[in-house]
């Protein structure tokens, strides 16, 4: 029995650093797992498509594919885009079964990749000394998903014994300046900026640049293709495939 294909679902972007990324995370998801036909696809705005992705999955014989959004919150994109783009694939396909997973969320896994993400920036910016951390994020109008980032922040604090505040690059605030300023305030001058995107682009760029402008000292990479990223996409892929076995 072949094991079902999948399609790692990413949002898509203008800056071909995105896609690059999201395809080096699959490349990483090939490396764990060589048996599963894993593939990368986008929403909008990159190439290949998710419709051109499924289609050409569909005509090389597969019956089963599980989609994972390749998302950190559950907002607008994860509850409608994806469902959308998944229901129109089973109605154009009806001999196949799509089937969509959990979106890759907040994963306690991921604080690690942040302290790998950040030891890299201070590093580069030899810095040596931190008294506080500001944890950006895309931000969204669904206060859910703000609340999610705004958990990690709080445990990621906890484990390192600083302060650590949420931060978004649009739809909520605080602005990463606005948070790092707020800090400063306080008279902390060793400010850092985590970077809980996914792959570079317009707005990792922009949070770093409005942190750097107000004193930030440094702003790490987004997660990126690190193996632990590579991990969660196989773990929800795992449970996806699971769901489509007959009761």
């Amino acid at each position: 029995m072949t094991a079902p294909a999948l399609i790692a679902l990413a949002h898509g972007s203008r800056d071909p650093r995105s896609a690059a990324t999201v395809r080096a995370l699959v490349a990483e998801v090939r490396r764990q797992h060589p048996g599963i036909r894993a593939e990368a696809a986008f929403l909008d705005l990159s190439t290949p498509a998710f419709d051109a992705v499924v289609d050409r999955l569909v005509d090389e014989g597969h019956d089963e594919i599980v989609v994972v959004p390749l998302l950190l919150t559950e907002a607008f994109h994860a509850r409608v885009d994806v469902p959308a783009a998944v229901a129109e694939a089973n109605a154009r396909h009806p001999q196949c079964r799509v089937q969509a997973t959990p979106v890759l969320g907040t994963e306690r896994c991921f604080l690690e990749v942040l302290d790998v993400r950040m030891r890299e920036a201070l590093r580069t910016a030899r810095v040596r000394e931190l008294d506080a951390l500001v944890l950006a994020a895309a931000g969204s109008s669904d206060p859910l998903a703000n609340q999610a980032v705004a958990r990690m922040a709080r445990v990621w604090g906890q484990h390192h014994k600083l302060p650590v505040t949420a931060a978004f690059a649009s739809a909520a605030p605080p602005a990463t300046g606005e948070a790092v300023r707020a800090f400063r305030a306080e008279g902390r001058r060793h400010v850092a900026v985590a970077s809980l995107f996914l792959a570079p682009g317009r707005l990792p760029d922009r949070a770093a640049e409005l942190a750097l402008e107000a004193g930030a000292v440094a702003v790490s990479a987004p997660l990126g293709d690190h193996s632990e990223v590579a991990r969660v996409v196989l773990a929800r892929y795992a449970v996806g495939a699971v769901e489509l076995v007959p009761v």
